[in-house]
């Protein structure tokens, strides 16, 4: 099993910045990449940002390409999600999720952490 504990959100005005960590334990894998997603009440969850664990390769959802950033630190086996020019629209319950392998579209993850809200005030 793997655990992930995701930490750091909370309220800020529209155009300003948060940064969000998720710390995974537990068992690990080879070959694995992380993910983070979002969701607000009534839609279903949706992808932000994804990295691979091997070689570092990053992937963006359309709508926070350029705003948004994921990075992974391996030594603390930790992924950020970093977050600026933030908009009333961002808001969400942001969730990190883990799966082996690297990344594509569509991908069914594995684990979950149990949620960060993020509210940003327009």
């Amino acid at each position: 099993q793997v655990q992930l504990v995701e930490s750091g959100g909370g309220l800020v005005q529209a155009g300003g910045s948060l940064r969000l960590s998720c710390a995974a334990s537990g068992r690990t894998f080879g070959n694995y990449h992380m993910g983070w997603f979002r969701q607000t009440p009534g839609k279903e969850r949706e992808f932000v940002a994804a990295v691979n664990w091997i070689g570092g390769s990053t992937y963006y959802a359309g709508s926070v390409k350029g705003r948004f950033t994921i990075s992974r630190d391996k030594a603390k086996n930790t992924v950020c999600l970093q977050m600026t020019s933030l908009k009333p629209e961002d808001t969400a319950v942001y969730y990190c999720a883990a799966k082996e392998g690297t990344y594509y579209p569509g991908a069914k993850y594995d684990y979950w952490g149990q949620g960060t809200q993020v509210t940003v005030s327009s």
